[in-house]
């Protein structure tokens, strides 16, 4: 047995020996000399070779065969052949001989060397010419040697130095010059691949690199380079990068590869190379290192040479390029290039300061990115988060990137470049600007600095800007144009604006009256190029941008003060070549024109709403609105001296051609005087008069005719802006194609101040109609520069509007003609200035004609009611008599379907308000008419396919019919003279418009009217109940039943009536027209599905709320009594539990954004207060009341706890409305009801649950997802559109969902309550969900209104047109006196709050704000009117359950079981921090309707 297992192994052994492969290639490869083998045989044998070998395996071969083959294949008649195809197959069978030998070679040395020889200079760059008939043996070669490693032999030959330059070299060379072989192909990724896994083998394998190999790595870095030189060589403006390839060069991805694949080698050769140059120069000429920073610069005279530099200079931008490509090879290079930061050489400290600069940075070889464009004449204006377009002139290698954070992978390195901003030479601490400018504006190579680096950053730069040497002042000022608009307003103006003290803007803007003319010139020309670039987001009344960009035209305008006339000429260049450059806004394109956010549309679709000087125009306004007093006064001046220095260059004009050139016709000395003289007068205004006058004689002399008549048209008032730009631009170009281009120097600031560039006739029409509908917050502007005009040029507006009339009478319509739609502005415009100066329109006859005629037939039916304006608009007997005759007209053909029917309605419309005594006697005939055969009849069949709103254009005939019989019914009431003639009046009208409210805009009861006529009709009801209530008699009978019945337009379906209703009330009580106790109404938005439209809302509330805390008024606060009463009368309310959470809402809604911890007692003191009284309104369902009181003072105490505030209690009395409230019958009743608590029981718990939720979602959303204050996504069902809103408001659906019928209905599942009530429609719903009690309203005493029930309530207020108090004051006379408001704000309510808000503290208020609104959450963001079953209307049939973002559904989740009110509480979204807004509030649309309305109210 023990035999046969010894025998064992010798059998296996066999076995194994009988399974090796010999090979079976026997013909001879070799031959004698003078008996070669044919090419041809030699070529197929050694292909039938190769076939064999490629089919063995290494395991399996027997590799004592191989070794006559391997002696055949390394003879020089193979290796040295001179035929390509015999060294292809040859290289091809010895890589597989290695292969199969490995690890032992079957070679000498000297075969070795050979062999290698004819791989790295013969075999491996013959792969440069794929089209190469043996490439693929020539790949084969270099797939083996990179698989099998068997590269690594190289290193075992001699002279393997030589041959590893060779291969490196061949291989980097190559593969860059690859793409120009002489087939023009590409060399395939693989090969490359293949090459670059070679290259990283023998660096990562061999012992040693040689220095010649290393050099020829690094080399490679410097292919970033721009041709031609080093990064300082190129231009400043990153023109030279024009010549950069798009993307890294392939030899240079080569090289990075290899040194990220071995880093730790890469790391210690890289630190041997850079230490024989960076050491050799800076420690053997550097005279040895700064103790600190004082040291003398002239110690360091004796520095290196200059042949070192240039090696030095070569060192450091390979280090820049070496930390962008591959950071790993360099942790031993950084600490030599810190110690130079100490050099006593101010040169290698520079060279130290600039090279780790743009390390941090990420900028490499090729040098920094171009600067951002900042074009203050594109126009659309860039937006603040529009995508910034790729410079023409990007490249990957100018990109900046930094692998690595360099503050935290080089610490002491980073903290030594820090401290040289205080370096004593000024070169060094302009270039640590400049080397600063680039870190902050590419956030360290795009990998981010901390905030603290950040933050120091910043107020370095902001020091450097203070410096005591201009070079580093001009340095700072340059820094900051390389950040693109962007980061200026979100990196450099975060701790403030140009208004903050202390602020990097605020200290820019300093700049502009540096005594340095260089640092000046870049300055102000760069923020006027800030301010014009962000013109657009300030019109739009983003709040960032206004607190940062809002007050640089004041600072720019004051330097006017500063007395200096060289200033004076810089200010007026860049007011007109930046801030409202001549060339703004670029005509339109002839084909399809790209806008700044990328968005091609066709010019077709473009021409009707690009109208230029109406652009200019809204530019000009929004320029005067951003100046202070100061500023205004400046403008004013500089303008009003414009017409004198007109007529100056008109008589330069004529004495210079009666100068003849020097050779006058007659009266020489006379006119030679007049030409001194003028010139004289001329000079005193300019800087160097010595060169004005030399200039303008030049100019005397040059005698261009062509010039003089340019000057005419541009100092003309009859030159439009067109022309006037035209001749200036022509004018321009002449003179610089003079002999003497250098009198534009004069010529050019001469022909500023007497052109009409600002107030040009052009404009007018656009400042005449913002000064009536204050458009975009502009009003205050353009009635500040009409007044401007009227009084120092009446001239310009004279002429301006006797064309307008003109205009009017020439295209007046007839009963067989239409007018042009042009001509509805051009009323407009006439119609606004008449109301100001009635007495400058023409009265004759063929204009008053004129005016009937548009009165009776003109399109559309605006164009009646501004022609009455302007024929009533002198209010005397010849307008009464034109009034008389026009109503004669009209009842002559007086009904529906009479011709231009739609006219003669608003004109009589008009007349009822205008001139009531003249309709008075038609009035029964007029009235019966516009009620009983207009809006109680429907000729237009409602059907189910009708939209909830359709755009203005759109709206049908008998929709506009409608609107103006209700505006005359109501223009008829606001025209009565007796106030208590108005208030008898006034009953039927207000029963007419709360009619419409209560029933959704029906008025008809046999027939059902179309939606979209229904929408329009109850929107234009209550924005007719808010223009009534304007007045103080009218609103003393607007009862509390009205008003609850009004505020639910703020929770209509139609997304615009809810949007349009919104912006009027805001419109008017931003202009104080509404009393305070309007605010209520806002606070029903807490549940607006349309997210942005709320985060409008919110920002208006916030700011308003500021508003009144300093103007110490409590008027938000004593909102919080009302707001209590609106919710207890609210249709949707009930004390289930899920009915209390969304009113909890509603009074989180209020809480968070009028709430501050200096108000809260006082606002807690009115919400307890309301549990000492009784309900006004229905003193039997007063117990409502006491529950929403409780619920508030829950809210606000849960509040106070999250917000860490400190309750202190109000000492104060506070009063609530006789109105809405009365007394408690006795003492024992109101301890009865103090004693109890009227909240559920355990209901605290799901306030807990609530605020909890909101938190957990705040969480979930990080601050990078969304601005401050936008509110929360929600996931809406309903899809809010602007121009066919189909939503229905989920508050409204939710209503409609509650109870069908009676509350005892209702069950605890509201899904299935849900999908048994979907089909009823949702106004039926929101009727059969309210109280019945409505009838026993009562309607308060208009006495009683202006009294409040205690002590503590001031009296209402009421104002007139013109702002001035009709009673008493008790604070500040209107909300628009205030100095921080926008004066005459109407249709603004956001943009009246960025400059108030943020004018004076600018930022560092908000970032307050902050801190106080952001732990807490904020209101719930939600839909509809509690968004509980949004969309009914479009939904079909089925259950119905609150669907939020990656929530589950409430009802669904009440279903399951879950607590109802948690369940809630999980499912509303998340609260977001306070934004700035990105526009107005108020759209244009609105603002135009709004407009066409606002003339009324005069």
């Amino acid at each position: 047995m023990a035999r046969r297992r010894e025998e064992v192994p010798e059998e296996e052994d066999q076995e194994m020996e009988e399974e090796l492969v010999s090979l079976q290639f026997d013909e001879p490869l070799s031959w004698r000399a003078g008996k070669p083998i044919a090419t041809t045989e030699l070529l197929r044998r050694l292909e039938s070779l190769s076939k064999e070998l490629v089919d063995m395996d290494q395991e399996t071969v027997d590799k004592d065969s191989l070794n006559h083959v391997a002696k055949e294949l390394a003879s020089p008649n193979l290796l040295g052949h001179r035929e390509g195809g015999v060294k292809a197959f040859t290289a091809a069978c010895l890589v597989d001989i290695l292969k199969l030998c490995a690890p032992e070679a079957p070679f000498t040395p000297k075969q070795l060397k050979e062999i290698f020889a004819l791989f790295v200079k013969t075999i491996l760059p013959a792969l440069w010419d794929p089209s190469n008939a043996y490439n693929m043996q020539h790949k084969y070669v270099l797939t083996s040697l990179a698989e099998v490693k068997s590269i690594l032999l190289i290193n075992e030959v001699g002279n393997a130095e030589e041959l590893l330059l060779h291969l490196f070299s061949s291989f980097f060379d190559g593969i860059s010059g690859s793409s120009k072989a002489a087939s023009g192909e590409q060399v395939a990724k693989d090969v490359e691949f293949h090459m670059t896994d070679i290259l990283v083998t023998l660096v990562e394998e061999s012992p040693t690199l040689p220095s010649h190999v290393l050099d020829v790595i690094m080399a490679q870095f410097l292919r970033a380079a721009p041709p031609g030189g080093h990064k300082e060589k190129a231009d400043a403006n990153g023109k030279q990068t024009t010549l950069l390839p798009k993307d890294e060069p392939e030899a240079y991805v080569m090289a990075k590869t290899v040194c990220n694949s071995c880093p730790e080698k890469m790391a210690r050769y890289a630190g041997q190379y850079f230490s024989d140059v960076i050491m050799d120069v800076s420690g053997g000429h550097g005279n040895g290192h700064r103790d600190d920073d004082d040291s003398d610069d002239d110690d360091g005279t004796m520095g290196p040479t200059e042949s070192d530099f240039k090696e030095l200079r070569k060192a450091h931008q390979l280090l820049r390029e070496l930390w962008r490509a591959a950071p790993t090879v360099l942790p031993n290079v950084i600490p030599q290039v810190d110690a130079e930061l100490s050099a006593d050489n101010i040169q290698l400290r520079l060279l130290a300061t600039e090279t780790l600069g743009d390390m941090i940075s990420g900028i490499g070889a090729a040098g920094p990115p171009p600067s951002p464009v900042l074009d203050p004449a594109a126009y659309p204006p860039l937006k603040l988060n529009d995508d910034v377009p790729d410079h023409p002139s990007t490249s990957i290698l100018t990109t900046p990137i930094s692998p690595l954070s360099f503050a935290q992978t080089h610490s002491q390195a980073f903290h030594n470049f820090v401290s040289r901003k205080n370096d004593k030479s000024p070169l060094i601490r302009a270039a640590w600007t400049t080397a600063v400018g680039y870190i902050i504006s590419t956030s360290a190579g795009n990998i981010g600095l901390s905030r603290e680096d950040e933050s120091v950053f910043v107020s370095g730069l902001r020091d450097k800007l203070l410096d005591t040497d201009e070079k580093v002042r001009l340095a700072a000022v340059k820094a900051i144009e390389t950040f693109s608009f962007r980061d200026i307003i979100t990196k450099l103006a975060a701790i403030g604006g140009v208004n903050k003290d202390g602020s990097i803007l605020f200290t820019l803007a300093d700049r502009c009256r540096d005594k340095r003319s260089s640092v000046r010139v870049e300055a102000m020309a760069l923020l006027s190029k800030l301010w014009a670039v962000g013109s657009g987001e300030l019109a739009a009344g983003q709040e960032s941008v206004i607190a940062a960009l809002s007050g640089i035209p004041s600072r720019i305008f004051n330097t006017f003060y500063a007395n200096d006339l060289e200033l004076n000429v810089l200010m007026e260049r860049v007011v007109y070549e930046c801030l409202v450059p001549l060339s703004f806004p670029p005509p339109p394109k002839a084909k399809a024109s790209k806008s700044s956010n990328g968005n091609s549309q066709p010019q077709s679709a473009n021409d009707s709403v690009y109208d230029q000087d109406k652009i200019r125009a809204e530019r000009i306004m929004l320029l005067v609105k951003d100046l202070d007093s100061n500023a205004k006064k400046a403008f004013n001046a500089l303008q009003a001296r414009q017409p004198q220095f007109s007529m100056v260059m008109e008589n330069l004009v004529r004495q210079c051609d009666a100068f003849n050139g020097g050779n006058p016709e007659s009266n020489e000395d006379r006119i030679k005087q007049n030409l001194k003289k003028t010139i004289g007068y001329l000079a005193q205004f300019l800087p160097d008069s010595v060169k004005v006058e030399a200039d303008l004689h030049n100019f005397a002399n040059w005698h261009d005719r062509r010039c003089y008549q340019l000057i005419r048209y541009a100092v003309s008032a009859e030159s439009d802006f067109k022309t006037m730009h035209r001749a200036v631009k022509e004018f321009v170009k002449r003179v610089q194609g003079s002999s003497k281009p250098h009198m534009l120097e004069t010529l050019l600031p001469l022909l500023y101040r007497s052109s009409y560039i600002m107030f040009n006739k052009s404009h007018l029409s656009t400042y005449i109609d913002c000064s009536k509908s204050d458009r975009d917050g502009l009003g205050a502007a353009a009635q500040e520069i009409t007044t401007e005009i009227s009084q120092n040029n009446p001239d310009l507006f004279k002429t301006h509007v006797g064309q307008l009339c003109k205009d009017l009478a020439d295209g007046a319509p007839n009963e067989d003609k239409t007018n042009e739609t042009s001509m509805v502005e051009t009323l407009k415009a006439c119609s606004s200035y008449s109301k100001k100066y009635p007495k400058e329109l023409p009265d004759d006859r063929k204009f008053i004609q004129a005016l009937m005629s548009y009165a009776l037939y003109g399109q559309p039916a605006k164009a009646a009611k501004y022609a009455v304006n302007v024929m009533m608009a002198r209010k005397d007997n010849k307008s009464m008599i034109s009034a008389t005759d026009l109503l004669q007209r009209v009842m002559k053909d007086w009904g529906y379907d009479s011709p231009h029917f739609l006219a003669k309605l608003a004109a009589t419309s008009q007349l009822e308000l205008l001139a009531p005594k003249v309709t008075a006697d038609a009035n029964d005939q007029i009235f019966d008419t516009a009620v009983k055969d207009v809006l109680l009849k429907v000729r237009t069949d409602a059907k189910d396919s009708d939209p909830e709103w359709v755009a203005d254009s759109e709206v049908d005939e008998e929709c506009q019919v409608k609107m103006w019989a209700l505006k005359l019914v109501v223009n008829r009431l606001r025209g009565a003279q007796d106030p208590e003639e108005a208030k008898e009046l006034s009953k039927p009208v207000f029963k007419l418009l709360r009619s419409l409210l209560k029933e959704s805009g029906e008025l008809c009861k046999t027939q059902d009217t179309p939606k979209h006529h229904k929408a329009r009709l109850r929107l234009l009801a209550g924005q007719l109940f808010l223009k009534l209530c304007t007045s103080k008699h009218f609103e003393e009978v607007f009862s509390h039943t009205d008003f609850n019945q009004l505020a639910l337009l703020t929770q209509d379906p139609s997304a615009m009536v809810r949007r349009l209703f919104v912006e009027k009330l805001q419109k008017y009580l931003v202009q104080n027209k509404l009393r305070p106790r309007f605010y209520t109404v806002i606070f029903l938005t807490a549940f607006e599905p349309d997210i942005n439209f709320k985060s409008q809302i919110e920002t208006w509330i916030r700011s308003r709320a500021r508003f009144f805390r300093d103007a110490k008024q409590n008027v938000m606060e004593s909102t919080m009594g009302r707001l209590i009463s609106l919710l207890a009368h609210h249709p949707d309310y009930s004390i289930e539990v899920d009915d209390l959470i969304d009113h909890a809402r509603y009074l989180l809604y209020y809480v968070s954004n009028v709430a501050t911890e200096a108000n809260f007692g006082m606002i807690y003191k009115y919400a307890e207060r309301v549990k000492q009284t009784r309900d006004g309104i229905t003193p039997s369902e007063s117990e409502r009341l006491y529950v929403l009181s409780d619920l508030a003072q829950s809210i606000l105490k849960k509040w106070q706890d999250k917000k860490n505030w400190i309750f202190q209690a109000f000492p104060g009395k506070v009063g609530l409305p006789i109105g809405l409230y009365t007394a408690l019958p006795s003492h024992d009743v109101a301890q009865e009801i103090a004693a109890k608590q009227y909240l559920p029981e355990g209901f605290d718990q799901q306030l807990d649950d609530l605020l909890r939720s909101v938190d957990k979602k705040k969480k979930r959303k990080t601050a990078d997802e969304r601005a401050e204050g936008q509110p929360a996504q929600k996931k809406v069902r309903t899809t809010v559109q602007r121009a066919t809103a189909k939503v229905k408001s989920s508050k409204v659906a939710k209503a409609s969902l509650k109870k069908p019928a009676a509350k005892s209905s209702k069950t605890p599942s509201r899904s299935k309550k849900a999908a048994a009530l979907s089909a009823i429609d949702s106004a039926d719903r929101r009727r059969s969900g309210r109280s019945k009690k409505n009838s026993t309203y009562i309607e308060r005493d208009s006495s009683e209104d202006d009294e409040d029930m205690l002590e503590g309530v001031a009296a209402w207020e009421y104002y007139d047109n013109t702002g001035k108090p009709v009673q008493d004051d008790n604070e500040d006379s209107s909300d628009l006196s205030e100095p921080d408001e926008a004066p005459g704000s109407a249709d603004e309510e956001e943009k009246e709050e960025a400059p108030d808000e943020a004018e004076e503290e600018s930022e560092l208020s908000d970032v307050e704000d902050e801190q106080e609104e952001e732990a807490p959450p904020s209101p719930p963001k939600a839909n509809g009117r509690k968004s509980r079953a949004a969309a009914t209307a479009s939904s079909p049939p089925g259950p119905k359950t609150r669907t939020l973002a990656s929530r589950p559904a409430a009802k669904a989740s009440a279903a399951k079981g879950k607590s109802p009110a948690a369940s809630k509480a999980k499912a509303k979204p998340a609260p977001k921090p306070r934004a700035a807004p990105t526009r107005s509030t108020r759209s244009r649309r609105a603002a135009a309707q709004d407009q066409d309305e606002e003339e009324e109210d005069e």
